[in-house]
């Protein structure tokens, strides 16, 4: 039987399955729902989403990009039309029941490349057409055979996809890097989850890309969480689809492309990470609330306490995000639990004691350290310090967490021992996908990705030592 915690939530360390499971519903983030394989986004969790939108988008926008929309349907000719994309996506393809068979096929959009593509080759001309920069926030659906949990891995869920055209494969390049760094800032900067960033094998990457990126967050389990991935299309979308330019010299050129995204399933990663067996722990740049205002009701000076509790929340709510929790029936006690649960960075006490000295009585959710302040003209700079600093602790133990959970291996007998032991392994592979499979086979991990940047390989493969290392990789389950 799994051990439980005081507040009857299963113990993460223990269950970590159980424990998300739990806590997602217990903070209302999600809620199962009458259709297999999909969830309710309830409006917690929903606000986190449009807090992770409302910064993304506006650092796209502040690099020329666009949002449009394109159709959910997909006639099933253009899928076929990239052979690689299509083999790739295949299994997981929902199509539209067709009352005639003559009726041409419908897919429902399980990524956008197809359809969006269409209309480039419409729209693009010229060379002073380029760059094409457009992004588009949508739902996806693929429906996955294997089980489903809420965030990680649904039928349908929400994303961002990013789809570029430019002149030179070097403009694409260019633009990966780019969008690699913003979803680092969001990520790391905004949501204080470290990532590990790097190439996918090429056995591995999108079906009809040059290249594959890919940013990867370990899990506590030693599981790899997949949080954004960023291609390279080349010209295999822009041949089969006849987009192409006009040159300063009059000649006619395909364009290079990119696409990439991250989803909701980031959301799953904010849990995993900063989550403990009270609830969910939010870093303040991404919380829905960023402080709740607790009052302190005693009910000779009830009156007075909320009027002070309205009086503060009207001052911090000019620069923050901070809820009030004046409801009648509920004890301060329960209130604390609640508002610990569902992760608020602070919480601010406010009774008749502090009332007369002046000051409130501040907790941190990270570290549950309390503090008083006086209510002074500079209590928001100091909110806002604590809140800051509680950002930087999230990222630092998270981080701490990631390397403490990376193990560098010299043979195979230590791979398999350090996967079992809920590791991800630093190692030296030969490229070849027979060495992977057999990995897979025998652990059920797999490469997740090749560094950008770091240590030239030494020495020999880890799996077959009669070939040599060309690359250093990381290996793990996934979820």
């Amino acid at each position: 039987m799994a051990q439980e915690t005081q507040e009857g939530v299963t113990s993460k360390k223990s269950r970590l399955s159980e424990w998300y499971n739990e806590i997602t519903v217990k903070a209302e983030l999600a809620d199962y729902s009458a259709i297999s394989g999909c969830m309710v986004i309830r409006p917690y969790a929903y606000a986190i989403w449009q807090n992770i939108q409302s910064y993304f988008d506006k650092r796209l926008k502040e690099e020329g990009h666009k949002n449009a929309y394109f159709p959910l349907f997909i006639p099933e000719r253009f899928l076929h039309k990239e052979k690689e994309h299509f083999e790739g996506f295949n299994p997981e393809v929902a199509y539209i029941e067709r009352k005639d068979e003559k009726e041409e096929r419908y897919a429902l959009r399980p990524t956008s490349e197809t359809i969006m593509y269409d209309s480039y080759s419409k729209w693009i001309r010229s060379w002073r057409d380029l760059p094409l920069l457009i992004n588009q926030w949508c739902n996806i659906v693929r429906w996955e055979v294997k089980a489903t949990r809420l965030f990680l891995r649904t039928r349908e869920f929400l994303w961002q996809e990013g789809h570029t055209a430019h002149k030179t494969k070097e403009d694409a390049d260019k633009e990966i890097q780019l969008i690699l760094k913003l979803y680092l800032d969001l990520i790391e900067g905004e949501m204080a989850v470290p990532v590990l960033k790097g190439m996918r094998p090429e056995h591995d990457k999108f079906p009809g890309a040059l290249y594959t990126l890919a940013m990867e967050a370990l899990m506590p389990d030693g599981k790899a969480l997949q949080m954004g991935t960023l291609h390279n299309l080349g010209q295999n979308f822009s041949k089969p689809f006849n987009i192409k330019y006009r040159d300063k010299n009059e000649k006619e050129q395909h364009v290079w492309q990119t696409s990439w995204g991250i989803s909701t399933r980031m959301i799953g990663s904010l849990i995993m990470s900063h989550g403990d067996d009270k609830g969910l722990i939010m870093p303040p740049r991404i919380a829905p609330i960023q402080a709740v205002i607790v009052p302190i009701i005693f009910e000779k000076e009830k009156a007075k306490t909320l009027k002070e509790a309205g009086r503060l929340n009207d001052k911090l709510s000019e620069k923050l995000r901070v809820e009030l929790d004046d409801r009648d029936g509920y004890s301060a006690g329960w209130k604390f639990n609640e508002w610990e649960m569902k992760g608020v960075p602070l919480r601010i006490e406010i009774g008749p004691k502090d009332i007369k000295a002046n000051q409130v009585v501040v907790v941190r959710r990270d570290t549950g350290e309390k503090k008083t302040i006086k209510v002074s003209g500079q209590l928001e700079n100091h909110i806002h310090e604590i809140l800051e600093d509680i950002q930087k602790n999230l990222f630092r133990r998270a981080k701490k967490k990631m390397n403490d959970n990376i193990v560098e291996v010299k043979n195979y007998e230590e791979l398999k021992k350090a996967i079992k032991d809920k590791k991800m392994v630093k190692t030296v592979w030969s490229g070849d996908p027979k060495a992977e499979d057999k990995i897979q086979n025998d652990t059920a991990a797999n490469i997740r990705l090749i560094p950008l940047k770091g240590d030239t390989p030494k020495g020999q493969c880890v799996v077959n030592p009669k070939k040599k290392a060309k690359h250093i990789v990381y290996i793990s389950k996934a979820y």
